[in-house]
């Protein structure tokens, strides 16, 4: 007689609860039904309180072994301090983490050398089984230098918003980061198709994201036959490799305006827009009628005074992303199956148009 669904529901809880965790699919073959219905199952186990549902598994109510034993931080993000812009992947991967049954314990780097190697350690020694990584990587000596501690690392990692070198040792970690050649490519386009030919990047380079976005803009305007009335300064005095040095690039953002001629700005990031375009207005400079601008990064550009058209990264989806990464390198070593192919993954941002760009 074939087993009804309230039987089959029965039979998964005490499975699950005799395993700690299974598998959604193994479940599946194992009570030859499709991954549909086992899944539906597992929902409706979990309405009524009698398993947890995770990333593709099913768990048991009562902790793990080794759950018990590194008390409830189960995974850990390692992010640089006051970088604002990856708040909203912190609070994205938070939800995914919640969502499995995981609390994310943050940890915060300062920028000296060795600041990410050290919080690794302290989130080891308290027990994650898991990590999300986003360096500073100020130079690409410091993305050089951490190549052979992370590749060594003996838990699971994903980097998030950070790409390693093809030639480096940790090349093979899961990675998701933002297409940024794609941000500036939506920048670019939007300029030039209302009419502007000399755009000024004003942009920072202190982080590999910086680093892309200029060499791209640089690439993609020489694409566009534009090179010659397209200059690149840096966003701030201090948005260089050294926070605390006035860098010289950082020259004066309404003189290079004027001097150049230039009729729009590229300006990363949000913060240096806001505080940019405060200094176009006062030495005259109107925007959006004497300069269209365009933000990248869209974590504060819609609070200026004109609010600013701005690329979008999709910043809780990089959190959520890396969580998914990782969620399936700890079911794999859990059920002791071989490693899967590694992942980098890009997300594609959007372009939020808002009152600092019009047609010349």
């Amino acid at each position: 007689m074939r087993e009804s669904s309230q039987q089959r529901q029965a039979r998964i809880a005490e499975m699950v609860r005799d395993r700690g965790i299974a598998r959604i699919t193994d479940l599946a073959d194992e009570l030859g039904v499709s991954v549909v219905t086992m899944r539906r199952d597992v929902e409706e186990l979990a309405r009524r309180g009698e398993v947890r549902r995770g990333h593709g598994v099913a768990r048991s109510l009562r902790p793990m072994p080794e759950e018990t034993a590194a008390g409830s931080d189960a995974i850990a993000m390692v992010v640089p301090e006051s970088n604002t812009y990856l708040t909203e992947a912190v609070q994205g991967a938070r939800e995914a983490a919640e969502k499995a049954g995981l609390r994310l314990a943050l940890h915060i780097t300062a920028g000296y050398g060795g600041a990410e190697r050290e919080a690794v350690r302290q989130a080891l020694d308290a027990g994650a089984r898991g990590l999300l990584l986003s360096p500073h990587w100020r130079t690409r000596d410091e993305a050089d230098a951490d190549q052979s501690w992370l590749s060594a690392l003996d838990v699971p990692a994903v980097l998030v918003e950070r790409r390693p070198a093809r030639t480096s040792a940790s090349y093979p970690l899961d990675c998701v980061r933002t297409d940024h050649a794609h941000g500036v490519h939506l920048a670019l386009e939007h300029l030039t198709g209302l009419g502007h030919r000399r755009i000024v990047l004003a942009a920072r380079d202190d982080s590999p994201t910086a680093r892309t976005i200029r060499a791209e803009f640089a690439e993609q305007t020489a694409a566009r036959g534009l090179a010659e009335g397209c200059g690149t300064i840096l966003s701030s005095p201090t948005a260089g490799p050294d926070p605390h040095a006035a860098d010289p690039r950082a020259v004066d953002l309404a003189e290079t305006v004027v001097r150049s001629g230039a009729t729009a700005v590229l300006i990363h990031s949000d913060m240096d827009a806001l505080v940019l375009v405060q200094g176009l207005q006062a030495a005259g400079i109107r925007v959006p009628d004497r300069c269209s601008v365009v933000a990248y990064n869209d974590v504060v550009a819609d609070m200026g005074s004109v609010p600013l058209t701005a690329v979008a990264p999709p910043k809780a989806e990089l959190g959520r992303t890396g969580v998914d990464l990782l969620l399936r390198r700890l079911e794999m070593a859990r059920g002791g199956l071989r490693p899967g192919a590694t992942r980098h993954l890009e997300l594609l941002p959007d372009l939020v148009v808002r009152g600092s760009t019009q047609q010349i």
